[in-house]
């Protein structure tokens, strides 16, 4: 059982991942080629934060961190994953900020 909810948790970041990526496209951004952000280096992802929606550049990294994973269903429960926000996380800026600097530590 723990190894279908890996494979779960798995296909499940894939597609948030995906989401993510073709964000670019639908804000009419500067994407590449291949429909990527240019502002967002390879191994990275943008996510929102805080009521103002301020974006951070992340690491792919954080993705396997209880923490960040804790953060990922929050903002699914609350936003879902099908909007035009791109990926928002429902947090206050100093916490995610607090959070993730201890988690590349």
């Amino acid at each position: 059982m723990a190894i279908q909810r890996k494979s779960s948790n798995k296909l499940h970041l894939k597609q948030i991942l995906k989401r993510c990526s073709s964000l670019g496209k639908k804000n009419g951004g500067y994407v590449d080629d291949y429909g990527l952000p240019l502002d967002v280096p390879k191994g990275h992802f943008a996510v929102y934060v805080g009521q103002k929606r301020s974006r951070y550049i992340v690491p792919i990294s954080l993705l396997s961190h209880p923490q960040f994973q804790s953060l990922l269903r929050q903002a699914e429960e609350e936003f879902g994953f099908d909007h035009d926000m791109g990926l928002t996380i429902p947090c206050e800026e100093v916490v995610f900020r607090s959070l993730t600097s201890s988690m590349l530590r």
